[in-house]
């Protein structure tokens, strides 16, 4: 990975384990160019990271899927874990979540695989510094625009150290679960091609294993199916960050960062900016319920 001027080397992969990227917020402003935003899946938990090692919001740091990474420091840092509950270790000895880690050089932080939730956030003091493609380090999936995802022996630089200091050594933010999530949305735009819009919000929803950063498919639970009215086709439009889409088989799919800036079938709802963090932590097998929102 190509280091930016004035960054400076910060850690050493020891194990990339499945899915590792960079990540920050994201590449705003460029649908016109048929480039989606994208950025983290679980934007939350990556600011959170940024928060507790004083850095910028916005800043880049590590998106991990369950786990399964080791990191050695090349230099005095601050690192910090968020995300889906995953234990850590530091030269063998067990920290905390949510937590700030001071750290000298030489040592080994080991992530181990999340007991819940799907990604696990790494910040490290100064952001990770890798080359901007349109504004932004993060890894686009769909788009394969971004850094390429992380492999073991990768060196991650770190840029220039803010003058903002911790506030706190751990954050009191609630635990991530497996347990059913309450997803609120709001209806449409297209709810019409359908013969009950509402059974959205009726019964429950599982995650399927067909989930990554994209989309969430979800299967039926419990409750009645939902049935596409014959409209025929619908021309291709934009999505949004949350939409929920409906295939021709009705098995809902809930957009999250990587999704693509149009589609052609029917939109039923969206769902709200804040709840699409806690979708994208979602494991496959959870059970999710839609509550309606007015809009």
């Amino acid at each position: 990975m190509t280091r930016p001027t004035a960054a400076v080397d910060a850690l050493v992969v020891e194990h990339a384990g499945r899915g590792a990227t960079v990540q920050d917020l994201g590449r705003p402003g460029w649908w016109s160019a048929g480039v989606g935003v994208s950025g983290a899946a679980d934007r939350a938990s990556l600011r959170l990271a940024n928060r507790l090692v004083g850095n910028p919001e916005a800043a880049a740091g590590l998106e991990i899927l369950l786990g399964g990474v080791a990191v050695r420091t090349l230099r005095r840092t601050t690192l910090a874990v968020t995300g889906a509950p995953a234990p850590v270790t530091v030269d063998a000895t067990p920290v905390g979540h949510n937590s700030v880690l001071e750290l000298g050089p030489g040592v080994t932080v080991r992530i181990g695989v999340a007991s819940a939730g799907l990604r696990v956030y790494l910040g490290v003091r100064g952001g990770v510094a890798a080359p901007r493609t349109l504004g932004s380090a993060g890894r686009d999936t769909l788009s394969d625009l971004g850094c390429p995802p992380i492999q073991a022996g990768d060196v991650l630089a770190a840029g220039p150290i803010p003058t903002a200091l911790p506030l706190v050594q751990v954050a009191p933010v609630p635990a991530i679960t497996d347990g059913p999530r309450v997803i609120e949305a709001v209806r449409g735009p297209r709810d019409d091609w359908f013969a009950d819009a509402g059974l959205l919000f009726t019964g429950a929803w599982q995650v399927s294993s067909e989930a990554d950063r994209v989309g969430v498919r979800l299967d039926r639970a419990a409750g009645p199916p939902l049935r596409r009215l014959p409209r025929g086709e619908l021309p291709p439009e934009g999505m949004a960050l949350g939409a929920v889409q409906i295939p021709p088989d009705g098995r809902p799919v809930v957009f999250l960062a990587d999704h693509p800036i149009t589609g052609g079938y029917p939109v039923i709802g969206v769902v709200l900016d804040a709840d699409v963090d806690r979708v994208a932590q979602a494991r496959p097998g959870s059970l999710i319920r839609f509550l309606e929102q007015s809009v």
